[in-house]
């Protein structure tokens, strides 16, 4: 049996009862709450340290399946130093897919003509350094130009400023171009954090126009990809949206979402952020 996966990395997205101050609810992301509530397990994001789950360790965590703060003794926030680059750069998730001769492609478009443009950076994301381990699967300026790539706000408006001959498009025709870069590979991933952002502003109206924006986007994919038996993988790196009252990150578990014809061995495999680069190989590995 062929097997696809498309990986939605969502930031900053917990799990947490009804409330006032949680945006996601049914009547703002009515998709994005159903997959939850029919299609997803909570999962661990604290890893065993105390404080607040940051971005680089707990992403690092995800693609990995290293326990990142503890390796680091500590939650570590934005971008991975030197020592947690490192393991991201010895093994990650793409490594481990192409050594299996898996075809990858990560969708978020990099404003550059060339991967080796990226080398020079100062600051990198974790899915950054992760992609110049693997460069093939980096998709540039060019690709978004030619639809086959996406932004990270899925409807490129953020960069109108400097790409004003970029058009926009609407979410859903965003999940029709990460559905072709799908059918194309056997594994793909597309971070979106928007969200993390809107969290972080403790803005709940701007929160809840990130989310709708992005449940329009997936109402489109899951239709396209349910059609196509395409498995659907979808978790963030700590919770943070979900309590708008604060501005930080929160101790919430996380969604482990699993859509498709691999889904139940996925959620039964995945426990906390650990588990997930884990039970995706294994995905692949058991065809």
């Amino acid at each position: 049996m062929l097997v696809k996966i498309i990986f939605l990395f969502i930031d900053g997205v917990g799990v947490r009862d009804a409330a006032a101050d949680n945006p996601v609810n049914r009547e703002v992301c009515p998709t994005l709450c159903r997959l939850i509530e029919r299609h997803s397990k909570p999962i661990d994001a604290c890893l065993g340290v105390d404080g607040l789950p940051q971005s680089a360790t707990g992403q690092a965590t995800m693609f990995t399946g290293v326990n990142c703060a503890k390796a680091m003794g500590r939650h570590c926030e934005g971008f991975p130093g030197p020592s947690l680059r490192q393991i991201i750069e010895n093994d990650n998730l793409f490594l481990q897919l192409k050594k299996r001769g898996k075809k990858v492609k990560f969708a978020d478009a990099y404003l550059v003509d060339t991967p080796d443009e990226l080398e020079s950076r100062r600051y990198k994301s974790v899915t950054t350094v992760m992609a110049l381990t693997t460069p093939e699967v980096v998709t540039t300026a060019g690709d978004l130009v030619e639809d086959r790539a996406l932004m990270q706000d899925l409807t490129r408006e953020t960069i109108q400023d400097r790409y004003p001959d970029i058009r926009i498009i609407p979410p859903q025709r965003a999940a029709e171009h990460l559905f072709a870069i799908a059918r194309d590979h056997d594994f793909t991933l597309y971070e979106f954090f928007q969200t993390d952002v809107s969290g972080h502003s403790m803005d709940y109206s701007r929160a809840c126009a990130v989310l709708r924006t992005y449940d329009r986007f997936l109402s489109s994919l899951v239709r396209l990809v349910e059609a196509a038996g395409i498995t659907l993988v979808m978790t963030a790196d700590h919770g943070n949206i979900e309590s708008m009252d604060d501005r930080g990150h929160t101790r919430n578990p996380v969604p482990f979402v699993a859509l498709g014809p691999k889904e139940r061995k996925l959620r039964e495999s995945v426990s906390s952020l650990v588990d997930v680069t884990p039970a995706v190989l294994a995905a692949f590995d058991a065809i």
